[in-house]
């Protein structure tokens, strides 16, 4: 991937920073040489209702390549996060969702339904997911493990 061409991100927020979301900039920093452009922007909140702020999401979703969604926000207000599922569906954005970090919770099914794909806590898995179905990039690797034979 070239230096001018960083993979858009739009990380699914309520307006507020929401613990899950700052973590998965921590993630995504912690990876070398990947570059993305954060168009979230969770600060910027428009007068005039529940409308302007449907529209804002509209103009930053839009602006991405592909959706993160920790899933954790979701049982905060169902109907934003499902409203920016939409979205994304209707502008043919992929949604990678991310698990609840540190404990264990059911994933909502329509969260199941309309991920690309549901990861893990793992720098390596969400930049991967990322790559693959943001720019269609080929992630398979292998893992090299040295031994000796005594």
């Amino acid at each position: 991937m070239s230096d001018s061409s960083p993979i858009r991100v739009f990380v699914s927020h309520l307006f507020e920073k929401h613990a899950d979301y700052l973590r998965v900039f921590e993630y995504l920093e912690s990876r070398e040489k990947f570059l993305y452009l954060n168009v979230s922007d969770p600060d910027r909140v428009p007068p005039g209702g529940k409308e302007a702020l449907k529209d804002e999401l509209r103009n930053q979703i839009k602006a991405s390549e592909v959706m993160i969604l920790p899933v954790s926000i979701y049982d905060l207000n169902r109907d934003l996060v499902t409203f920016q599922m939409d979205c994304a569906g209707a502008f043919n954005k992929p949604i990678i969702g991310v698990k609840s970090f540190g404990e264990t919770v059911v994933i909502n099914r329509t969260i199941l339904e309309r991920a690309a794909e549901v990861v893990d806590w793992n720098a390596r898995s969400l930049v991967d997911a990322l790559r693959q179905h943001g720019r269609h990039e080929n992630t398979a690797r292998w893992d090299v493990i040295e031994f000796k034979l005594d």
